[in-house]
């Protein structure tokens, strides 16, 4: 019917009661719009007959308008009631087909876990964050000066050597992998030396971070491994405030009970220097047959002293006026006293189990 008459009430009306029928007989909306497009789009006959109207006379155009607006506001109520039907039952059959039983045991991804050397290196930070100290960090990749100069190292002293140095190329370049995290101890005095010095603010730094030895991967060495150390620069400062800091750290991180004791060790940047045991928490001390302490009854944590001159001298520290301590401890072997964990290498094979079973605080 590409040739309708606008002028033609029983074509016209046949029109629209050809597309009322095929309104009704779609059975989806997708067919109601190829059915809609069919009767109402561009090539349809009401269309093409509206299109007439231009060419008639005006009493022509005036009986036409009436004609095709009465046919295209039939058109369009039985479009919207057939729309309305088709998407009833569209949302009726979505609830029904799209339902989601909540009863059903779901199954879910299993989801990471946080590793617990990161999650013990945040408590320990802690620690000292709740007695007032900083958090303090530096690059892994340091100059030579900061990682061993000063910090009191001779220049053929054993540890600037190849075999334990990952050393940057070229090697002259005096850029290394730092070897522990004492040069952050370091940056952080020459950082606040100024406020130290004229604001009367002692400096209490606790740095944290990964460190670099050529080692050898075995259950208790590593050659990728995480430290913590810490510094105070204040006026007065003793061993026996160093003691105190370090009980109250072994408290924090092993319980109440926690025992420590200080032997008299060697570093280059401390004197005097002590190594820093805990006692034994698996005999305390009482089993000479003790595989875990081998009988001695302590356990070797880190080491710790009250800082060398030489080492507040490089970073611009008069030490007749000020004293210091450091400290510093493997948060591996941490772990491993805290957890039973006998083997490290679990500790960097990536297996999440490992971290699993910590949970999300350790």
């Amino acid at each position: 019917m590409t040739d309708l008459n606008p002028l033609d009430g029983a074509a016209v009306a046949q029109a629209v009661s050809d597309a009322v029928a095929a309104f009704n007989a779609a059975l989806t909306l997708d067919e109601l719009k190829e059915a809609r497009l069919a009767h109402t789009g561009d090539k349809a006959p009401l269309t093409l007959a509206n299109r007439v109207i231009g060419s008639l006379t005006a009493e022509q155009k005036a009986d036409a308008g009436k004609t095709m607006s009465a046919a295209r506001a039939d058109i369009g109520r039985a479009l919207a009631a057939a729309t309305a039907t088709l998407e009833a039952e569209r949302d009726a059959r979505v609830l029904v087909e799209e339902a989601v039983d909540v009863t059903l045991p779901a199954t879910r991804a299993l989801q990471g876990a946080r590793h617990p050397l990161e999650s013990l290196q945040e408590l320990m930070c802690d620690t000292f964050v709740a007695m007032g100290w900083e958090v303090a960090d530096g690059p892994e990749m340091e100059a030579e000066w900061f990682n061993f100069d000063a910090l009191n190292f001779d220049p053929d002293h054993p540890a600037r050597e190849m075999q334990d140095t990952f050393f940057i190329d070229p090697p002259k370049a005096g850029i290394v992998l730092r070897t522990h995290t004492s040069p952050v101890q370091v940056r952080a005095a020459l950082a606040r030396r100024d406020a130290l010095e004229h604001e009367g603010r002692g400096i209490y730094v606790v740095c944290p971070g990964k460190t670099f030895r050529t080692d050898e991967l075995d259950a208790t060495h590593t050659p990728v491994f995480h430290q913590i150390e810490g510094l105070a620069v204040d006026k007065g400062l003793t061993m026996a405030h160093l003691k105190g800091t370090l009980d109250a750290f072994a408290r924090s991180l092993f319980g109440p009970d926690a025992v420590t004791r200080l032997r008299p060790s060697f570093f280059p940047f401390t004197e005097p220097s002590a190594e820093m045991d805990l006692r034994c928490f698996v005999c305390g001390g009482s089993d000479p047959d003790c595989r875990t302490c081998r009988g001695t009854g302590w356990i070797e944590w880190g080491g710790c002293g009250m800082t060398h001159p030489n080492v507040l001298r490089a970073a611009g520290i008069d030490p007749e006026k000020y004293t210091a301590f450091a400290f510093g401890m493997g948060i591996e072997r941490t772990l491993m006293f805290r957890h039973g964990v006998k083997d490290m290498r679990d500790m960097v094979e990536g297996d999440v189990r490992f971290s699993q079973q910590f949970g999300m605080e350790v």
